[in-house]
């Protein structure tokens, strides 16, 4: 059984975290109907923890004011949770939320809505003309050079066994600019040596993938299977590819302290951790001339606008290569400066 199985303890629901008071109002059975809804029919671990992040916040809301049952929520409430959300503050951070994330709670609800349409428990949803914001897609600025991603490989001591297991964890990183929990879920067969790739199982979507990976990254996965991981393995049957001393499988905490423990040592002040590797990677290709079509199936992007967002960090540096080596940009300055002596000097005589 999946540890999101809805739980009832003490006359309290219990469903991924969200533990509903046992007055029962027709909001609590709806929301934690719907949550177990999007359960059976297969919904992602993360995905369900969104959704019930958002659910639980709207729930909050809609109790503040009274708004019990479902059927009592028109557009003009729903518009007000808008205004709400706008002002929202992360409770651990302090900082207002996003607008991507503010979308996504809304669509969350919109559905949550939809789904009470579907079942016949409201006769309209009081979603059905909510807009939502638009959100510009953010263009990557921590993308690292090619001296910068050197310098962080470098900084594991590969004498020692950590040493090698953070440099194959970097490597891979880099190599194929897989995402975090990705990388977290490899198993041992998941590395196919003699292809030089790798099988992204589930991925974003919950959709698999083949990855290829590069000789130096094989070259140090290989020296951690060979002299690393035997060592790190406490009993049988675990297959996860990058354990702790302990013989687990690393979890992500631990995955983004391994690489902003080589940022920081490598002297690299750019912010971020593990997406910066796959930031940089889809950069990197597109630069060096790799169809962008390549890369979004690499990157695993169902949208091809997603991986676009890397073209205009290319275009930047094409600029800078166009203003040093184009007659016409920075080296045809001196030509620009003597055409307007020579119009200078046609005016006065």
């Amino acid at each position: 059984m999946r540890e999101e199985t809805l739980k009832i303890t003490d006359g309290k629901y219990h469903l991924h975290g969200f533990t509903l008071k046992g007055r029962e109002s027709e909001l609590e059975k709806r929301i934690l109907e719907y949550l177990q809804s999007q359960e059976r029919i297969g919904r992602t671990v993360k995905t369900l923890k969104h959704k019930r992040i958002a659910l639980k916040v709207y729930y909050n809301w809609s109790e503040e004011r009274g708004l019990t049952n479902p059927e009592e929520t028109t557009q003009n409430e729903i518009e007000g949770y808008q205004r709400y959300l706008r002002k929202y503050r992360n409770q651990v951070t302090r900082e207002r939320i996003g607008i991507r994330t503010s979308n996504s709670w809304l669509c969350t609800l919109r559905s949550y809505y939809l789904y009470l349409e579907r079942k016949g428990y409201i006769r309209r949803s009081p979603c059905l003309e909510m807009k939502l914001p638009r959100k510009g897609r953010r263009i990557p600025r921590n993308v690292l050079s090619v001296e910068e991603v050197e310098s962080i490989l470098s900084v594991p001591d590969w004498r020692t066994s950590l040493g090698i297991r953070n440099r194959a964890i970097l490597e891979l990183f880099y190599s194929t600019g897989i995402r975090l929990f990705e990388l977290k879920r490899l198993e041992i067969g998941d590395i196919d040596f003699s292809k030089k790739r790798i099988f992204v199982r589930e991925g974003k979507g919950k959709k698999d993938r083949v990855i290829p990976i590069s000789k130096r990254a094989l070259y140090w996965l290989e020296k951690y299977l060979e002299e690393v991981r035997l060592g790190h393995v406490k009993g049988s049957g675990n297959y996860g590819l990058f354990l702790s001393c302990r013989g687990t499988v690393l979890q992500s905490t631990c995955l983004i302290g391994i690489v902003r423990e080589a940022l920081e040592k490598a002297g690299v002040e750019k912010k971020g951790a593990t997406h910066m590797f796959r930031h940089t990677t889809a950069t990197l290709m597109l630069e060096n001339g790799a169809d962008i079509r390549y890369v979004q199936e690499m990157l695993g992007h169902k949208d091809l606008n997603s991986t676009q967002i890397y073209t205009h960090v290319a275009i930047r540096k094409l600029k800078e290569v166009y203003e040093s080596t184009h007659p016409s940009a920075g080296h045809g300055e001196r030509h620009l400066r003597k055409a307007n002596i020579n119009s200078t000097e046609s005016d006065t005589s």
